[in-house]
Formats: structure tokens, sequence, C-alpha cells
């Protein structure tokens, strides 16, 4: 069952940090120097007094596991269930007591057990150890933070499905090498974008249904829980039940083992959230180059301001998920170091777990709101990419005058009578119409076709088309399911 003590923000306070949590006149991180994340659901998400709340949740999930299987009282349940909540404890009483133990659990489970009665005590963290509470804890909250990232890329990708149908035929050039290439049209462009958000919000929500609960005391053999018969005797002896019964309560996945230094959760998912913030990044960087003053195919539905230049309205949204999608692979690569975790419970690869995931959940979960609010506000501008065609005066379709001058008569190679026409264009400024005309017995109306940037658009359409039959592959939770 869900704990009625679950009472994670979902969305932050005005001031930009979750009830409860430390303002900036106190002196503590409110985001100041992370935009992208003030504000944003994922940041009350992963704010210390929803980590707070997220350990309590794993503590009284515990207590109720054992009263569930017969272990427990019920009354001792009720009592650390109902005294599981994160108002009641000072946030930063317990970082600053948590130095001397090397983890913030060790003093809340001190505190936990004194805000319940003498009867309830001893069913308090029985048998586990600071890395049960605290790993669980942090899927609990990465769980709690991708509901709400999936919803976001949700919705980008459902407002580039609109983008994709609309501009379907809307022709544009291609650029490779930063140089233009071929036509192209902006469905297709924004059909690929929406691909990569699908492959990005598909592979988190894997990862989400994945996330386990972590159980097994001081080096992962459950004794303790053995030696106090809350495990039993027969198949039960490896604790299939009780870890079973655990997960069940927070509402995670039951591990076939403690995962103390089995780090592949916590790794795959520091990955896919990398990997989300790269397929966020390209339809920022896109938007970045297409939205410049020069280029103006695109702009953001509302640009930013400058401190010095009011004419500035700069592309604000797709700057800071560009940002994002650069520091999350570092993030990750911290979260892959850790997987070299030495003995059965390690001593520094756990500990730089905890900022480096809470960070990647937060610059992805901020940058993922972002993405929605761009993607719904887009402008685009087919004139301008239309005018934008003919800056090479028809050399854009050079691919296609190749092929078709190799087969035209009296042309002296398709290929090379291309290049030559190029040549001549750039060098003396000889209309590229000129050329072609002396090159070859093309008409004008079969020149008109072939440097036309519409007829040589390839299968865009139809691949926008195919693209845009994709669904995602998992479905999101209904919030009942939600813990």
């Amino acid at each position: 069952m869900t704990s009625p003590t679950d009472t994670s923000p979902t969305e932050a306070s005005p001031s930009g940090t979750s009830p409860g949590e430390p303002t900036a006149a106190d002196g503590y991180d409110v985001g100041l120097l992370s935009p992208v994340r003030a504000g944003s659901p994922a940041e009350a998400e992963t704010g210390d007094t929803a980590f707070l709340q997220a350990m309590l949740d794993a503590e009284a999930a515990l207590t109720r596991a054992l009263a569930g299987l017969g272990h427990a009282p019920a009354a001792a349940a009720r009592a650390v269930t109902d005294a599981a909540r994160a108002e009641r404890f000072d946030v930063r009483d317990l970082a600053l007591r948590a130095r001397a133990g090397g983890n913030p659990v060790i003093p809340l489970v001190a505190d936990l057990t004194a805000a319940v009665a003498p009867a309830a005590r001893p069913w308090v963290h029985p048998g586990a150890t600071s890395q049960d509470i605290l790993d669980t804890a942090a899927m609990l909250v990465a769980r709690r933070t991708l509901r709400h990232l999936l919803e976001d890329l949700d919705r980008t990708a459902a407002a580039l499905a609109r983008l994709a149908a609309e501009h379907r035929s809307s022709a544009m050039p291609g650029r490779t090498l930063t140089q233009h290439a071929v036509p192209t049209t902006f469905g297709l462009k924004a059909a690929g974008w929406r691909s990569l958000v699908l492959d990005a919000r598909d592979r988190l929500a894997v990862v989400r249904d994945r996330l386990p609960a972590q159980l097994g005391g001081a080096a992962g053999t459950l004794a303790a829980f053995q030696e106090r018969g809350f495990l039993g005797p027969g198949p039960d002896g490896g604790g299939a039940a009780l870890v079973e019964a655990y997960a069940a309560e927070t509402g995670l996945a039951a591990p076939a083992l403690p995962w103390h230094v089995l780090r592949t959760p916590v790794a795959e998912l520091g990955c896919a959230l990398a990997l989300t913030g790269g397929a966020l990044g390209k339809l920022a960087a896109d938007v970045l180059l297409l939205a410049r003053t020069e280029t103006r195919e695109l702009a953001e539905g509302a640009g930013g301001g400058s401190s010095a230049m009011p004419h500035k309205a700069n592309p604000v949204r797709a700057t800071l998920i560009a940002a994002t999608a650069r520091q999350l692979p570092s993030l990750a690569a911290t979260l892959l170091g850790s997987m070299t975790a030495e003995d059965e419970r390690p001593a520094g690869a756990w500990h730089a777990e905890w900022q480096s995931l809470r960070e990647a959940l937060r610059l992805t979960g901020g940058a993922a709101r972002e993405a929605a609010r761009l993607a719904e506000g887009l402008r685009v501008f087919p004139e301008r990419m239309r005018t934008d065609l003919e800056l090479t005066d028809g050399l854009i379709v050079s691919e296609r005058l190749s092929v078709a001058l190799a087969a035209a008569p009296g042309a002296a190679g398709g290929r090379a009578a291309a290049e030559q026409a190029a040549r001549a264009l750039g060098r003396d400024g000889v209309p590229l119409r000129q050329s072609l005309s002396l090159a070859s017995e093309l008409t004008e109306a079969q020149l008109d076709l072939l440097l036309d940037p519409d007829g040589y658009l390839g299968a865009a359409a139809a691949l926008t088309d195919r693209a845009l039959l994709r669904t995602a592959a998992v479905a999101d939770p209904s919030p009942e399911d939600a813990p």
C-alpha cells in the first residue's frame, strides 16, 4: 500500500523553494545560478525537505511491511507512519549532525525514534542500515521527479507532432557542416526532434518502472532481519517475502539482491537522464541556430531581454536547455564511476552519487519543462525559409542537377557540368541558369523544374508521416500509481 505520509511537493512555491525549504535569506542554494530548475516541479521534488520526506517514507514503509507480515504490532506501524512527517524535523540540524556519521540517516533514526511512543521505538529501523534507507529514498525521489519529467516530455512530443504535421511540406535549406546542402522540410526536422524526445521518454519510463527499493542490512546479508525472526524458515530464508512487502509499501520494484555495491539502478538512471538532456539539447541547438538574426527561420514564443540592449529577444529557453545538455554527461560519468564500489559497502563511491543524482534530476526536469514551453510556443517562418533557399542562386539543388545533366542530351558529364556551372557562378557571377543552358539542351521549362527546391524534397513528407505514426512505448502511471 502507499504511505499516507507521502507529502512530497509537486510544485515549488512562488519563491522557487519547496514548503519548509531554506530561503535565500538563510544563505542557502535556491537556484540563483540554475534558472533552468528554479521553480520547477523537479526542484521541489528533489529539495532537502523532499529527500527528508522520502527517507521518512522509507522508514515508515519498513515498519508497515513488518506489521503486514505479522512481525511488528499494527499500532507500531501506525505510530511510525504518523510520526514520519518532514515538517516535524529540522532539516538543517540533521544536515549538521550528519557529518558525524557521514550520512543523514543516522541522526534521523535517532530523532524518529524519539518522536514515537516508547512501545513503538523498537520498530523504528529494525535490522536496516543507513544505505537501505537513503538508497530507497533516492529511488522514491527519482520516481516522483520522473513523473513530472515524463509529463513534460509528452507535452514536448505532442507539440512537435503538431509542428511536423503542419509543416510536412514546408521547404527549408538542409545544412551540413554549417553550409547549405540540399532542401529539406521543417516538418521532417520537427519529426526528428520528436523522435529523439520519444527515445528519451521511453528510456526514462523503462528505468522508472525498474527503480528498486533497497533492503539488505549491514553487509547485504539480511542477517539482522533473520536474527530477529523476520525472514522465516524454509523458502523465505532468503527474505523474499520481506523485501517484496517492503517494496510494495514504497511503490518501488523488488530487487533480487541487495544492491549496496551493485549500482546499476543509479548508473542506468544517470545515463537515461543524460540521454534526455542530449535529445533536448539537439532541439535547443537547432533553435539557437535557426533563430539567429541573420537566419530568422524560427523564434521562441517569448524571448528574453538584455540588460544593455533593448532590442534583444534572446532564445532563453533554448539557451537553458543547451546549458543543461552540456552538464549532464559529467554528472552521469560520476554515477558510472561510482559503480566501482569496493567490498560490501563502499567508502566514497556511494557518497559521491548523492549530489550528482539530485543535480541530474533537477537539471533534466527543468530542461524538460522548458522544452515543453519552447515547443508549444515556437514560431515558424516558412517565408523566411523560402527566402533562404534562394541564397545560393540555385546551387542548393546541385545534387539534382548532377543527376539530371548526366542524362540530358548534349551535356558533357553530369557532375562535371554542374561543378563547372557552380564555379562560373562563384568566380564570374554567371547565373546558374545561363551556364546550364550553355552546357545542355535543357529547355527553360525543364530548367524551371530542376531549379525549384520544392521539386527536390525526396521522401521528406512521407518520412514525416511515418515518424508521426510512432507513439510512446511505455504508458505513464496514473496519479494513484505514483508513490
